[in-house]
């Protein structure tokens, strides 16, 4: 009988990517598809594409389960925010949608916190054993706790208010660009956020995401912090096999997964 895996996909405003993952190395097991997000990204124009996606790689996986990530809190399956997708979504219960639509198991869970479960298990956390933030900086600033191994979801430190700002708003790669910010002069505001964040959480880790941090050895050396911080290792993989980690868990949990 051929091998199936899980399938993760990420849900982002402007493309929506999935790959089944091979959980015994934390890699694709085989290439990435991206599908443009909807111009009308309501849950069932964005289901429409995902179906479309697990369709793609059904062979692949066969009846495993999928994870998917939203730019959004997500608690007990229901959406609670919505970030680059439409409002619609809040209210939603895409968990009970998609395991319609889909008729398999899935989990679905914030795209920070899908990140930081993809780096404890398989990349820059996987052998901290105590409390470790991840933090990914694009257009905002995402955050994903873990403790112990375990995910405390929908953290959203980006959103603390520092100096009268909400911190992502003036830290956060975008303001980087928006205001044409030297290396040096944004690592004083990531110097700021991050010591601001270790004082109420000290951490034993910083693992920092994003797009930008293929370029961490531009800022990361300007910072001077108590814990390490380093740069993820999974890059923009590390959502979708963070998600496809988080099905197959919760599928253990409520005894529907199948190996």
């Amino acid at each position: 009988m051929s091998t199936t895996h899980p399938l993760g996909i990420d849900v982002g405003g402007t493309g929506i990517k999935g790959a089944p993952v091979d959980l015994r190395t934390g890699e694709f097991a085989a290439d990435r598809l991206r599908i443009d997000t909807p111009k009308e990204s309501t849950p069932d124009a964005v289901a429409d594409v995902i179906e479309k996606i697990v369709d793609h790689f059904k062979d692949l996986v066969g009846e495993q389960p999928i994870g998917v990530t939203l730019p959004s809190v997500v608690t007990h399956g229901v959406v609670r925010s919505a970030a680059n997708i439409d409002q619609s979504w809040i209210g939603t219960n895409v968990e009970e949608l998609l395991q319609g639509r889909l008729g398999r198991p899935a989990t679905v869970l914030n795209d920070a916190d899908a990140a930081g479960v993809g780096e404890l298990r398989f990349g820059a956390a996987r052998n901290t054993e105590g409390l470790v933030l991840v933090s990914t900086l694009g257009t905002g600033i995402g955050s994903a706790l873990l403790n112990k191994g375990q995910l405390v979801p929908n953290s959203e430190l980006g959103h603390l208010e520092i100096d009268g700002h909400d911190a992502e708003s003036k830290a956060s790669s975008a303001a980087k660009d928006r205001e044409e910010l030297s290396w040096e002069d944004w690592a004083a505001r990531l110097q700021r956020y991050y010591s601001h964040v270790e004082d109420l959480l000290w951490p034993d880790l910083i693992v920092v995401g994003g797009g930008v941090s293929k370029k961490a050895d531009k800022f990361l050396p300007l910072l001077h912090l108590r814990a390490p911080i380093v740069a993820a290792q999974l890059r923009n993989a590390a959502g979708i096999v963070g998600a496809a980690y988080e099905a197959v868990e919760s599928a253990k949990a409520e005894g529907t997964h199948r190996e």
